[in-house]
């Protein structure tokens, strides 16, 4: 964690789940901690905690809807104004939808790919002088293994996640050398509320992953963080998933395409 000493960690989607786990991982070594989320009730009982816990971090939360154009410019003026720099962006906030498509309730589908999509990229876009101004830094973008294969009952989701990591790497080789290094991390299954939100309990077929590839929420917070303190542009946690996935995107889309359509049956 010495990479992260002294850094200033801006963290969507901070509220629960990951976001929550990198504030809890960052907050013993950085110098300040901006939490980005919706539910202010939630913010600031882990800001509490966090200054509880560790006296040598300022913790600031935000409470704001990242699909919100005018609200994320506002955002980016107050840091302005508050005399944050930031220097490590989390882009953590994100959503699911698990079904099939043509059942699918427009109203989640289009916030999803405002979320996963539109706002990532905007915040992204808004700080990324800020990071270059300031001569070294780091953008962590979390996607998903799901954004490596097409995957039916979650194809929207997955093609956001496909969006996240074309978009990381892309940006990565445009940095590489200006001192912002750009990194992707591709959880698969991950102990957080987002298979609830993602549900939509009506019956409905969904996308099902075996028990023994979920991984802790920490876990895959660790495995990230180790990745952007080693430059790596992609991780993905859990060495099952690695050897999963490599098998995966090795296969013939043909074939790729005739396995997940049985098991998706």
């Amino acid at each position: 964690m010495r990479f992260f000493e002294g850094c200033t960690a801006l963290i969507t989607g901070a509220s629960s789940g990951l976001g929550e786990e990198f504030a809890r991982e960052l907050a013993p070594v950085a110098e300040k901690l901006v939490l980005v989320a919706r539910r202010g009730e939630h913010l600031d009982a882990l800001k509490a905690d966090l200054e509880n816990r560790h006296t040598n971090v300022r913790v600031f939360v935000y409470v704001m809807d990242l699909t919100r154009e005018n609200q994320t410019r506002d955002f980016v003026e107050w840091l302005e104004r508050e005399k944050i720099r930031i220097n490590f962006l989390v882009n953590n906030a994100g959503m699911g939808d698990r079904g099939p498509f043509a059942t699918g309730d427009w109203t989640k589908i289009h916030d999803m790919l405002e979320l996963n999509i539109v706002a990532l990229t905007r915040l992204t876009h808004h700080l990324l002088p800020m990071l270059l101004e300031g001569g070294r830094g780091a953008v962590l973008n979390v996607s998903s293994i799901a954004g490596l294969i097409p995957l039916p009952h979650m194809s929207v989701y997955a093609a956001t996640k496909a969006y996240v990591n074309s978009f990381s790497d892309g940006l990565r080789m445009e940095l590489r050398d200006t001192g912002i290094s750009v990194t992707a991390v591709l959880p698969g299954p991950v102990e957080t509320e987002f298979g609830q939100v993602a549900s939509r309990g009506t019956g409905e077929p969904e996308w099902k992953t075996p028990d023994d590839l979920t991984l802790p929420a920490a876990e895959v917070v660790r495995s990230a963080l180790s990745a952007v303190a080693a430059d790596k542009a992609r991780v993905i946690p859990g060495w099952k998933l690695v050897l999963l996935m490599g098998i995966a995107v090795a296969l013939p889309l043909g074939i790729l395409r005739a396995v997940l359509q049985r098991k998706a049956r």
